[in-house]
């Protein structure tokens, strides 16, 4: 039986969290499906987390063309996740996002240990759980929603 493919969110939490549980996990490749892979957060910018999942044996890729358009991240924000829904659904119809989601369901069924990262901590406000049920839907896999424990 094929790996899951695995989600996360790092708001609330740590670097050092976030790594803990994909470690623990046994995740072999960390995709960061953020449009702008920066973070005001310490150890979530591009460079940070690639070193850090680095040295935990944990290979790094940014596939920004499943990122969520801003007008996407701006729905979420203002918690209308109906349309971030729609926007989002839109936005996978370009070619980026085509060939970037083909990229995608080919490393999973390669069956690495996959685990999608994005900001929102719940998957159910984030486009990373749409990406996800798309890939399993496809690939026949289960997905399993990680998440790193909260800051105190």
């Amino acid at each position: 039986m094929p790996p899951p493919l695995f989600t996360i969110g790092y708001e609330q939490a740590s670097s050092r969290a976030v790594l803990d549980a994909l470690a623990d996990a046994g995740v072999e490749l960390l995709v960061d499906v953020r449009a702008i892979a920066a973070s005001r957060r310490p150890g979530f910018s591009k460079r940070q987390l690639a070193a850090g999942v680095e040295e935990r044996g944990i290979s790094y890729l940014h596939l920004r063309g499943l990122g969520t358009p801003a007008e996407g991240r701006q729905a979420a924000r203002s918690g209308h996740y109906d349309e971030l829904r729609r926007i989002y659904d839109a936005h996978l119809a370009t070619p980026v996002a085509i060939e970037q989601m083909d990229e995608l369901k080919k490393l999973v069924a390669g069956g690495k240990r996959i685990c999608l990262l994005c900001f929102e901590r719940h998957p159910e406000h984030c486009h990373r759980q749409m990406v996800a049920e798309l890939v399993c839907e496809d690939l026949g896999v289960e997905v399993e929603h990680l998440a790193a424990d909260p800051l105190g």
